[in-house]
């Protein structure tokens, strides 16, 4: 029987380079049980402490976002959370407003590291920097379903989100050994000779947006996106396993 799979949230996190938009990508550690080795967005698990009512928001309502991902309020908000929260984690951008002193220095560090160890949740964590979830910096763009095969599954609602005006990345190490920004045609032209490790999720996100000259375009893009949950088919046996996309020969 097929392990239910846990909810999730990813951020592809963009930037305009000098030759197009970049995403920030990160390299799992090897050591990690799921997707070790793999280059990946910034992204986990929904916490039970994602789904608090009172975290300060701005931008569309939760019910919008159930709305988008066909999904409960209660996910939805959950969902928007853990997006904003592993964003903070796993790169130092924090998704809030307005901007705080000391953005980038190490009492944001401070901050980031306190809700890494789960010593506050991420309403806490707003509040006390006077700050509020703007959740309009987020946008949908797909729905995931680890393959049914998998001992390890993730329900992964992917967002994209431009870098806000005046924030960098951290390289915060933990469960990546290796961040950079890419230009999505270069990511997925690397995948294809072998030099990059990805999931199929990843690699199709990204070649999506190679299609786009700017982030706004993009994003732009997003809002006319139909999200419809994807449950690629893993077939074979060791050594010999591929995945089947929906609408591929072999799916049905």
């Amino acid at each position: 029987m097929a392990v239910v799979p846990r909810d999730a949230a990813t951020v592809v996190l963009l930037r305009d380079g000098r030759d197009g938009p970049e995403a920030y990508l990160l390299r799992r550690v090897t050591a990690m049980a799921f997707a070790a080795g793999m280059t990946v967005f910034p992204g986990g698990s929904v916490d039970p402490a994602d789904k608090v009512a009172d975290t300060p928001w701005a931008g569309p309502s939760p019910a919008a976002w159930a709305a988008r991902f066909a999904t409960s309020e209660v996910l939805a908000r959950a969902l928007v959370c853990a997006a904003v929260r592993e964003t903070f984690e796993e790169a130092g951008v924090l998704l809030a407003a307005p901007p705080v002193a000391g953005s980038g220095t190490d009492a944001t560090e401070d901050d980031r590291l306190s809700l890494e160890r789960g010593s506050v949740n991420l309403s806490e964590l707003l509040v006390r920097r006077g700050q509020v979830l703007r959740a309009d910096y987020l946008r949908a763009w797909a729905h995931w379903i680890t393959p049914e095969a998998e001992p390890r599954r993730f329900d992964t609602r992917f967002f994209a989100a431009a870098l806000p005006a005046g924030q960098v990345t951290r390289e915060v190490g933990g469960e990546a050994d290796r961040v950079h920004w890419t230009r999505p045609s270069s990511a997925v032209a690397a995948f294809r000779r072998g030099e990059l490790p990805m999931m199929p999720p990843t690699v199709l996100t990204l070649q999506e947006m190679s299609a786009y000259s700017t982030v706004d375009e993009i994003l732009a893009a997003a809002d006319e996106r139909t999200i419809t949950p994807i449950l690629p088919l893993l077939v074979g046996g060791d050594g010999q396993r591929r995945v089947i996309l929906p609408g591929e020969d072999g799916y049905e």
